[in-house]
Order: C-alpha cells, then structure tokens, then sequence
C-alpha cells in the first residue's frame, strides 16, 4: 500500500503544514531548482554513503526507485531474519513510512543509526528519529537504542581517513521516547490536512526559513514587495513590523521604534539623500600606511577532508588576487595565485603570498575576518610559516568599516555594505554582472570540478575565476581611490 506520510513530507508538516500540503497538491508552485541546496541533498547522501563503514559487512534495502518503497519495505522483513547490519531499512505503519540509515543487530537488540552532515545534533534530528522510532516500533521491532551520527570538526586528517575519528556518535533515545505522544498526535493532525485537502491559511513567518528554508517562498511570499519592502530592514524588526500590517517602507510610520541603522537607513530611503561623514572617513584613511595590499581569498570546503591538515567544512585558500599600490596616486601592479584543482594549493598559495605580501605597509581587505581566521588556520596546520603569516595578520584593515559604520549610506545600499553592494553604486562603470562567475559560492564550485574537466574546459573554467578574483580586489583599489577623494 502506498504510503501517505513520509519521514520527509512528515518534517516538511512540522515546520509548516502549508509547506506539506503545496508539496502533495500543487508541487508547481515549487521554487526553480536550487544548485546550492542540490549540492547539500548530494553531500548527505555522500557521508550517509561513508558512515555505512563504521559498520561493515550490512546489505542495502533501498528501494530501486523512489515510486517502491513497498519493496524495500518487504526486503527489511526479510533481511530482519538474515542479517546483523541493514542499509536504508524501511518501515511503514499505518501508512506512514521511514528508512533508517543504519540498523544494527547486537546480542539480538536492535540499534539505530541516523546520518547527519552536520557538525553538531540539532533539534529537528531528534523530531525525525522520534518518528523513525514510532514508526520501527509499532512496526514490531524492538529498538534498544537510536542514535544520531554526525561529523567530528576536531577530527583533523592526515594520511587515510579514520572514519572511527570522523564521525561522533550521539544517542538520542531519551528525549525521542519523550516525544512519542506529540509524534502520534502530529501524525494524526497531518493526515487529516491531506484528507481534507483544502490549504491551510498560513501566514508567512520564521518558519519560511527555520529549521530549512521552504521551497514554496516564492508563492507564499508574493504579495510581499520586490522593492523597498520592510525585508530591507533587520530580520527582527521586519517581523514586528509585519505583525502591524506593514509589508513597505513607505507605510512605517514616523513614530514606529527603530534601531539607530535602521533609522538612517529609513530616513535616506525616503529623502533620496546620501549620508557622509567626512571626518570619520578622513581618520580611517589617514590611518593607512603604504605600500597598500589589496588583498582577497577564494576557498572551498568540504564536508569529508580531502587534504591533510584539513578538518570537515575547513575553508581551504586556493586562489588569492592582490594589488598593489606603493605610493598615493602610483599606478598598482597586479599579482594572483590560483592552485592546479588537483593538489593542495595551500604550501604554494603561502609562499606567494609571503613573496609578494611584503614586510610593510597595510593589507587591505574587505570584511577582513574571513582572510584573518584563513591565515591562522594556515598558521596552525603548516607551523613552519607560522610566524610570518600572523605577522601579516598584523598589518591587515577593513575597506569595509566606513560602509559597516555607516559613516556613508547611500540609499541603494538598502541597510547592506557587501562589496558587492557598494562597488555598484560607487563606480556605477564596474559591475559583477558581466563575468562569467559573479559569487564566491560558484567559484568554490567550479574550482571543486576543476579535476573533472578537460583540458579547454579547465583553461577556461581557470580564467573566469581568475576574472572573478581580480575584480574583487580592484574593486577595493577603485572603493579606496573614491574613499581618499571625499
């Protein structure tokens, strides 16, 4: 018989039963596919993939296409019988099914494992082995224990995977039996709504995003404004504000309560009037020493560590831009790095950069946390270069600070300051649009599959992230050169 609730379709009720029904009766209306969070789907099914070797030796009950999941439900029967380890055991009860990563048979109890590839156990882990529990149980099957497994982020590698040290394992068995009654309420309650089937009325709210973002957003959110809506604002404050009936900037009344940013943010949207303060600028650039080093990172990460030195998620360097400018007013020379794909770009991008970095003057970058924490990862994991690259630390200063501070607001930067933002509307002639890669997102991406191409795809794949890089720090010579004459 085919199955009304899902493990999937049951979460998806949880978090919004708006959400569950558009999924059953108008999947349409679904937002246009999402690389990113096609690329999350495929990491878990990789480390779910991975952890099966913490316990060797299993048979996998999946289904052989997602419309047959009776049959992977009649082999765990049967593989119950014959086997001390089950990939994707399934269970259904009373029309609500569920598979289980792992299930394995000790001393004739039975433990369950559910994968994660996330560093930490979450809430809504423990809402979906609650009902993988219930539905395991009620199906006959006594369950001993039920556990969540996750990535270890202390794990560093070196050599081979140890997929003992990898992953961690958490049991979760306590607070699932805690939450049987509200798993078979829920159950209940979800079934009646596909019965009925009439949508809900639901408003939009934090559920839209948390614990996932739903993909029906575009739907449920379409009488909220492209432009100028309440959304511009701080993610608290647009709340407030849409529980008062207020989707525009133009309906906030004057006497509605705002931050301090959002004050000015909402006093220069509606005078069109642009925000400078001179002196604040004047001390912050005064404060720079050259040569100046215009300097950017890009990094990948993945969930399982593919280099030595490396732990799960790490953001790995391996491409940085630099210009450089020795004299006010000198023309700057550019320099880049960007690693083969293949090896670990890290020793070479370190070298290079001490080369060119120099031993004086600033190091200009724009949200400068991110290459900080880079280079003390680097720091730590190759000790040998240890004091000289948190010397460059050092000398390192933000670009972004007048636009954070906002001792300049421009109303298009609509309460944002990315360099993405304020490169536009500064030099209205230079523009991310026009290349190939427009986002550190796709860069991560491309130089990830750089391996997999051949050899025109690759050259060309390596000058559009190069194109990609240079802009990022050009951009910062271009920001400070309209900086220093204002």
């Amino acid at each position: 018989m085919k199955h009304i609730l899902s493990k999937s379709t049951f979460m998806y009720g949880c978090q919004c039963q708006k959400r569950l029904y558009l999924h059953k009766f108008k999947p349409e209306l679904k937002n246009p596919e999402d690389e990113n969070r096609q690329a999350i789907f495929q990491t878990g099914t990789y480390v779910g993939i991975l952890a099966r070797q913490l316990f060797d030796g299993g048979v996998d009950a999946s289904p052989p296409d997602t419309f047959s999941y009776h049959i992977s439900v009649k082999n765990t029967q049967h593989f119950l019988q014959t086997h001390f380890v089950i990939y994707e055991a399934a269970f259904q009860f009373e029309g609500v099914l569920c598979a289980i990563d792992i299930l394995v048979r000790k001393k004739n109890k039975w433990y369950a494992y559910e994968v994660k590839s996330s560093t930490s156990v979450k809430p809504q882990y423990i809402d979906d082995a609650a009902l993988q529990y219930y539905v395991m149980k009620n199906s006959g099957l006594q369950i001993e224990d039920i556990s969540i497994v996750y990535l270890n982020n202390e794990y560093v590698r070196n050599g081979n995977l140890e997929i003992e040290k990898l992953f961690a394992t958490q049991s979760v068995i306590d607070e699932v039996l805690e939450k049987q009654r509200n798993v078979a309420e829920k159950i209940i309650e979800l079934k009646k709504l596909l019965e009925n089937k009439q949508e809900p009325v639901i408003e939009i709210g934090k559920q839209c995003f948390d614990p996932y973002e739903c993909d029906f957003t575009n739907y449920c959110w379409k009488n909220i404004p492209k432009e100028n809506s309440i959304f511009d604002l701080t993610y608290g404050l647009a709340w407030k504000l849409y529980d008062e009936g207020i989707y525009h900037l133009d309906e906030i009344p004057d006497d509605f309560k705002l931050s301090a940013k959002a004050e000015i943010q909402l006093k220069h949207y509606k005078s069109g009037e642009i925000f400078c303060d001179k002196e604040a600028i004047k001390n912050f650039t005064n404060q720079f020493e050259y040569p100046l080093y215009f300097f950017d990172f890009e990094t990948f990460n993945s969930a399982i560590p593919e280099l030595n030195q490396s732990k799960t998620y790490q953001q790995i360097p391996f491409q940085f831009s630099l210009h450089i400018q020795k004299n006010k007013g000198e023309e700057v020379e550019h320099v880049e790095f960007l690693g083969d794909g293949i090896s670990d770009p890290r020793i070479a991008l370190i070298k290079s950069m001490l080369k060119h970095l120099g031993k004086s003057g600033n190091i200009v970058c724009y949200n400068k946390s991110f290459e900080q924490t880079r280079i003390k990862e680097m720091a730590l994991n190759f000790p040998e270069y240890e004091n000289e690259l948190l010397a460059l630390n050092e000398r390192v200063v933000d670009l972004m600070e007048p636009f954070q501070k906002r001792w300049y607001y421009h109303p298009n930067f609509k309460g944002g300051y990315s360099i993405k933002i304020v490169l536009p509307t500064l030099i209205s002639e230079l523009s991310y649009n026009n290349l190939e890669i427009k986002e550190g997102g796709t860069a991560s991406f491309t130089y990830s599959q750089l391996r997999f191409q051949d050899k025109a795809t690759q050259q060309l794949q390596r000058n559009q992230l190069l194109d990609y890089c240079k802009l990022d720090t050009f951009a910062m010579v271009k920001i400070w050169e309209w900086l220093i004459k204002i």
